[in-house]
């Protein structure tokens, strides 16, 4: 009886792993679907929250946050950002090579994310550290960089990045920190915003540190530069 079972049992276990197979090939199928999908989306559509705004509006009850076009938003202020953030913006396919290489070479004490990066990560993902995320992120990346154009990316990250607690936006932050509109923020005040990324929780635009104040002039003269040098074309008219 038991050389007669034993077929049947392999013959059903063969049957589960097709079935699992097949489940699983399908998932990746609509798994990517669905990727390529939200990706094409927010190319045209704005992303109405992020799963940070969510975990904000938790911990503090609510938000600030408005949403302003490019053509809203002083380009001193796009400018700013990218200079501090993300000098090569234009120039790479959202992944910045020399700033790996630099952050490998000084043992990862500096950051090498690029705002495409960021901007996957804060649309589609959540914050922390893990390697899952980090794998998604690798995929979303370059997915952005061939579905948005490069305006596009830097109209969704001035918009979802967070420059205080609970403050979501360039145009709630200008508001927040210098009572002004976004298409109004001197180069000063730019710059100080810019130099809150990526850790406003222990930045203040308005009440600058030492350190804050040297960013802030860092983006001030960073921002000048790539004005002059052609690295702010692919966002500027």
């Amino acid at each position: 009886m038991g050389k007669k079972k034993a077929p049947k049992k392999r013959k059903w276990f063969g049957k589960q792993r097709r079935r699992l197979r097949t489940w699983m090939r399908r998932a990746a199928i609509w798994g990517v679907s669905l990727t390529i999908l939200a990706v094409l989306l927010f190319s045209v559509i704005n992303p109405p929250i992020t799963w940070t705004m969510i975990s904000e509006k938790r911990r503090l009850g609510q938000i600030d946050r408005q949403w302003v076009k490019m053509d809203g938003i002083a380009p001193v202020m796009a400018r700013s950002v990218v200079a501090a953030e993300d000098a090569n913006f234009c120039l790479h396919w959202g992944f910045d090579v020399e700033a790996i290489r630099a952050a490998i070479d000084g043992g990862g004490a500096r950051g090498a994310s690029t705002i495409t990066q960021q901007v996957a990560k804060n649309v589609y993902l959540w914050q922390g550290r893990s390697w899952v995320r980090k794998a998604m992120e690798t995929v979303l990346t370059p997915l952005v960089e061939i579905v948005w154009s490069k305006r596009r990316i830097l109209e969704v990250y001035l918009n979802v990045a967070e420059f205080d607690e609970g403050v979501f936006g360039v145009e709630a932050a200008a508001r927040h920190y210098f009572g002004v509109g976004p298409e109004s923020l001197s180069a000063v005040q730019a710059a100080r915003l810019a130099a809150v990324l990526p850790s406003p929780k222990s930045r203040s635009a308005s009440n600058p540190t030492a350190y804050v104040r040297g960013r802030a002039a860092a983006a001030l003269d960073g921002a000048e530069t790539i004005r002059r040098d052609g690295r702010a074309s692919c966002f500027e008219d």
